[in-house]
């Protein structure tokens, strides 16, 4: 099974856009089918459905893209538990494209 770079993006309003975010994780490489999304919601709100799937998408070898850190999360708990839950996973976590 070949290795695959799945994005998140994630905007805290609903007044902004998730546009610059998508073009950033294309030009990452990400394929827009295996890009998930949360439109609306904060970083620090956990239960956020496109996180969740962006999470449960990934298998062992793929890499999770975002194009910044606080995108994914606002803490540094937040940003360990996913981490966490990526190695245990055996899946990279790419940030920006590092």
């Amino acid at each position: 099974m070949n290795a695959l770079l799945i994005g998140y993006a994630r905007v805290s309003t609903y007044e902004q856009d998730l546009t610059a975010q998508r073009v950033a994780l294309e030009r990452l490489g990400v394929d827009p089918t295996y890009i998930y999304t949360d439109h609306g919601l904060t970083g620090t709100n956990r239960v956020r459905p496109g996180l969740r799937e962006a999470l449960a998408a990934c298998r062992n070898g793929d890499t999770l893209v975002v194009a910044k850190l606080d995108r994914l999360a606002r803490s540094l708990r937040d940003a360990s538990d996913i981490v966490d839950e990526l190695t245990a996973k055996h899946v990279k976590l790419s940030i920006g494209g590092s």
